[in-house]
């Protein structure tokens, strides 16, 4: 049987901290359901137990940022591959804060900025839902993939800033906001 909250718990925090995956899902009326899976380390913040937030690198397309901008709506997911089962589900309502915004200063101060950052998705939480998770399977978390980083690491900034100034739209044709800024930020060496 599933449990709801209005804000996340002590315990929620823990579960949500110790997961190397979450997943975002959103749509707005008359388009697709959006549904991604999101790695890397350090990329979901519980901010407090009524807001959380999620650093976004660029992928092929923005339709979180254009389902939010026309609706609002977002749920995350995240699941105990571990011990004990359990998924938690985030209900919300998201925003896309971009690098040209007033509050990024704020919102990135949470984060380490990866080679590729071009948003952070800011989410005020409406309710928390817990469920059992039997049918999750178990499995071991190996690493997180250095492709996507390496890539925008390797990235000529003008290129980039070109190339993701042309994501305006979600495929059902939403207006999107593009990112024409490139995001280096500080980092070690890359994983392999």
């Amino acid at each position: 049987m599933a449990d709801f909250t209005d804000t996340l718990l002590p315990d929620h925090v823990a579960m949500i901290e110790a997961q190397p995956i979450f997943f975002v899902a959103t749509a707005a009326e008359g388009t697709r359901i959006n549904l991604s899976p999101k790695g890397l380390e350090e990329t979901l913040k519980v901010l407090s137990p009524t807001r959380v937030a999620y650093l976004d690198l660029g992928g092929s397309g923005n339709e979180t940022n254009a389902h939010l901008l026309a609706d609002g709506r977002i749920t995350l997911m995240v699941c105990n591959f571990r011990q004990p089962a359990l998924i938690l589900r985030i209900y919300g309502r998201g925003r896309p804060v971009l690098p040209a915004d007033p509050d990024w200063s704020e919102l990135a101060a949470h984060f380490e900025l990866l080679p590729g950052t071009r948003q952070i998705f800011d989410i005020a939480v409406e309710s928390v839902q817990t469920s059992c998770g039997w049918g999750v399977p178990l499995m071991d978390y190996e690493k997180d993939r250095a492709t996507l980083v390496k890539y925008h690491a390797q990235a000529n900034p003008a290129e980039w800033a070109a190339k993701y100034s042309t994501r305006i739209a979600s495929i059902d044709g939403l207006p999107a906001r593009p990112t024409d800024r490139y995001i280096a930020g500080e980092h070690g060496t890359v994983r392999d």
